[in-house]
């Protein structure tokens, strides 16, 4: 097969550029060759959570690989098989277990059989889904695609101190041809919160609590603290959560050194308001997400709060490897539509 070639710092730049194309690479058996991989970054080029995944998908798919090296600015990557089985991951850091998770997925659901991965690192990440959110979110989406995963937080793990680790179970996508359509708008009225903390002072919590019934307008009742054990700490997040029409919205903040608890708290808010005000049915994040899987699958159309530089530079990656017709309507400022068809 032709080799495809991919600059890395084109878009958005980042390191999903990399793990879209690992998935990709796997699933079709294209090599690609990929140069300034994260050139824009203060730190360039191949980070320990990057490698991670270049490794866990080589390890999958006994792939060959020039360039897996701490730093390295540039990456050939050429698989072979996709085999099922037992997998364990140790990034090393407090780097996400999630985006390690969401490159191997869909590779695991290509493979004949069905696979368990254990990741340790971060559960808990600013700039990555919380295993929430995989859980609660994404995972559900996919099964209206007839993809079955199962994930545990076996730890959690915070940044930067990492220790975290989850464990999962994924099962082969027999049935790719299920319609994805979801483009009604959603009430999604009241949201719950919840916040984390581990080996912080419990005035952290609760003055997230506060914040969080001011800037959403809810009872406190509303927002329960889960206090974790000490030697996963210290974190700290806010998780806000919509419900409505059998689905679940997800929207997160991480508390972080020297950042007040309001600020934290405000931060959740704003981002969960915005979307639950666009009636939206689908986040602006899951819109990122999804896009890999609609392109595999039958193709698709959902509504939208926002198209992010993310989910654009991602489409063009997607778009490397399969022959797609894409778009992006926008209906008003703060509601999109998105349409993915094999072409």
């Amino acid at each position: 097969m032709a080799l495809i070639e991919i600059d890395g710092s084109f878009g958005e730049g980042g390191g999903q550029i990399l793990r879209t194309a690992l998935s990709l690479s796997a699933i079709t058996g294209q090599p690609f060759r990929m140069k300034n991989i994260r050139q824009g970054r203060a730190k360039p080029g191949l980070q320990r959570q990057h490698l991670a995944c270049v490794k866990a998908a080589a390890e999958i798919t006994s792939a060959s690989c020039q360039g897996a090296e701490p730093g390295s600015p540039a990456l050939d990557f050429q698989p072979k098989i996709i085999q099922p089985g037992s997998y364990s991951f140790a990034i090393g850091t407090a780097g996400s277990t999630t985006l390690l998770f969401q490159t191997i997925l869909p590779i695991l659901a290509f493979a004949p059989g069905p696979s368990e991965v254990i990741i340790h690192g971060g559960t808990h990440n600013p700039m990555a889904p919380p295993v929430d959110y995989l859980r609660e979110v994404f995972g559900p989406a996919l099964a209206g695609l007839g993809l079955g995963f199962d994930l545990e937080l076996v730890q959690h793990g915070f940044y930067p101190r990492g220790g975290g680790s989850v464990r999962g179970q994924i099962r082969p996508w027999q049935d790719r041809g299920r319609p994805f359509d979801h483009r009604d708008e959603v009430d999604w009225g009241e949201p719950r919160a919840s916040v984390l903390l581990a080996n912080l002072p419990p005035g952290v919590a609760e003055r997230e609590q506060i914040e969080l019934g001011r800037s959403l307008r809810i009872p406190l009742d509303r927002v329960e603290t889960q206090f974790l054990p000490g030697e996963v700490g210290p974190g700290n997040a806010v998780l806000l959560r919509y419900q409505a029409q059998g689905r679940t919205a997800l929207f997160t903040a991480f508390g972080e050194k020297r950042k007040r608890a309001e600020i934290v708290a405000k931060e959740a808010a704003r981002e969960a308001k915005n979307f639950a005000r666009s009636r939206a049915p689908v986040d602006h994040h899951l819109a990122d997400q999804i896009l890999l899987y609609l392109a595999l699958a039958a193709g698709g159309r959902f509504a939208t709060d926002s198209i992010t530089q993310h989910a654009r530079t991602n489409l063009e990656v997607i778009r490397r490897f399969l022959p797609l017709n894409s778009s992006f309507h926008s209906l008003r400022p703060d509601l999109w539509e998105v349409q993915i068809q094999k072409s």
